[in-house]
């Protein structure tokens, strides 16, 4: 199963894929996110100082939503470039064992 040539590549198998692809470099940011505030957060502990919360979260509106965009884009190229290797160049079925 995993092992085959990938199948005809279809509009609706490239927008799931490319879909999936963004998804999965939004749910990289929230990772990103949450260890850049953790770290945020201890260094501001060390060093004795008080964090200012914008709502529930110390990083500013414009870092998060500047990872949020990362996240989706760079989801979005990876997922094009991946496509390009797998259903275009069929760089899989072309490798030989």
């Amino acid at each position: 199963m995993f092992l085959n040539t990938p199948g005809k590549s279809t509009r609706l198998k490239k927008t799931v894929y490319l879909s999936a692809s963004v998804v999965l470099g939004l749910l990289l940011s929230f990772i990103a996110h949450a260890l850049i505030e953790i770290n945020y957060l201890h260094q501001l502990a060390s060093q004795g100082r008080v964090a200012r919360f914008y709502g529930d979260c110390a990083l500013s509106p414009a870092l998060q939503i500047a990872l949020l965009l990362l996240g989706a884009i760079g989801g979005y190229f990876l997922g094009c470039f991946w496509w390009q290797k797998v259903y275009v160049d069929r760089t899989w079925a072309k490798k030989k064992f």
